[in-house]
């Protein structure tokens, strides 16, 4: 039953506000949002049963706990079969230094965002990656060096609203 609960404005504002801010207590969100708390409760429960609300986590400061590189990797498939889409998918997993794996439409297959101490384990990694043969006929790494801004959030009032 994920994802079947009818959202009114009222959840809306209250997956907002807890994108914002997870630790809101329910009264300062009841409050945020204009319900009582008892209600308020009641709906987030009703949200995260429905799977609405994936988790609740805390953002850290990577910068200040550690030196690393963030890379972003542009992927191609040697074949573009089902079965070697699936073969790559469920293989590149297993890469913890793996954030994010995005099948895309373009020029690539895959886009693919690493955070790693640094620049040799890097290459150590896409080395690893390219001798278990899971169809990877060439990539492109991008080092950022500089994150502008990341917002960590999505903007879902105007995201679900039709305006």
């Amino acid at each position: 039953m994920v994802g079947l609960l009818k959202l009114d404005r009222i959840d809306i504002n209250i997956l907002s506000q807890l994108q914002q801010n997870g630790r809101l207590t329910n009264v300062d969100l009841a409050d945020a949002v204009g319900l009582s708390q008892s209600p308020c409760l009641a709906r987030v429960r009703r949200l995260e049963e429905a799977g609405y609300i994936a988790s609740y986590n805390a953002r850290l400061s990577l910068a200040k706990l550690i030196e690393h590189i963030t890379v972003f990797t542009e992927v191609t498939l040697n074949d573009h079969r089902r079965e070697d889409f699936i073969k790559f998918e469920a293989d590149i997993r297993r890469y913890e230094a793996l954030q994010e794996c995005h099948l895309v439409s373009g020029g690539y297959d895959y886009l693919l965002k690493f955070v790693i101490k640094n620049v040799n384990r890097y290459q150590e990694l896409m080395e690893s990656i390219l001798e278990r043969n899971i169809g990877v006929e060439k990539y492109f790494s991008y080092i950022v060096i500089k994150t502008v801004f990341d917002r960590g959030t999505v903007p879902l009032k105007s995201l679900v609203n039709d305006n």
